[in-house]
C-alpha cells in the first residue's frame, strides 16, 4: 500500500467518523433536546458544548481535516492516481467541516455558554440557538460523508 492510500483510507475513516458523530447530533441528540423544556435543553446543550472540547472530539475534527488535506498533498505531489478526487475530498473536509464548524457552530455555542455563564433561564438562548445550529450542523454532515465518499473514490 502506497503512503497516498494509506492517507486516503485514513482520511476516509476519520471523514466519515466525525460525519457519523454529526449526524448522530442532528438526528437524536437535538430531537431529544427539543423535548426538554427550552431552559433545561439550553442548559443540557451548554454542558454537552463544554465537554466537546475535550480531546476525543477534538482529535477526530482536526483529523477529519488534516488526513485528507496530507492525503492529497502526497497524491499530488507523487502524481497518484486518485489525487483528484482527494484533493476534493479534502476541499470539502476543510470548507464544510473546519471552515462550517468555525463560522457557523462555534460561534453560537459561544453565545450559549455566554447565556448560561449569566447564569439566567436558557429559554430564550435555546430558542434562537437551535434552528440555526442545526442546519449548520447538517451541512457538516453532509460534508463529512461527502468527504469519505470522495476519498473512497481516490482509491479506486
Amino acid at each position: 500500500m502506497t503512503a497516498f492510500a494509506a492517507l486516503a483510507v485514513a482520511g476516509a475513516v476519520a471523514t466519515g467518523l466525525a460525519g457519523g458523530v454529526l449526524f448522530a447530533f442532528s438526528t437524536f441528540v437535538l430531537g431529544g433536546l427539543r423535548r426538554l423544556a427550552p431552559g433545561e435543553a439550553g442548559a443540557a446543550m451548554a454542558a454537552i458544548n463544554r465537554d466537546a472540547l475535550r480531546p476525543p472530539l477534538m482529535l477526530l475534527l482536526a483529523a477529519s481535516v488534516l488526513l485528507p488535506v496530507v492525503a492529497a498533498v502526497v497524491g499530488l505531489v507523487t502524481g497518484a492516481d486518485g489525487s483528484g478526487w482527494a484533493l476534493a475530498g479534502a476541499v470539502v473536509a476543510v470548507a464544510g467541516i473546519l471552515g462550517v464548524t468555525g463560522v457557523g457552530n462555534v460561534p453560537l455555542n459561544e453565545r450559549l455558554e455566554a447565556a448560561a455563564a449569566r447564569g439566567g433561564d436558557l429559554a430564550d438562548a435555546w430558542t434562537a440557538f437551535w434552528p440555526r445550529w442545526l442546519a449548520w450542523n447538517h451541512v457538516r454532515t453532509v460534508a463529512g460523508a461527502a468527504s469519505a465518499a470522495l476519498l473512497a473514490l481516490a482509491l479506486v
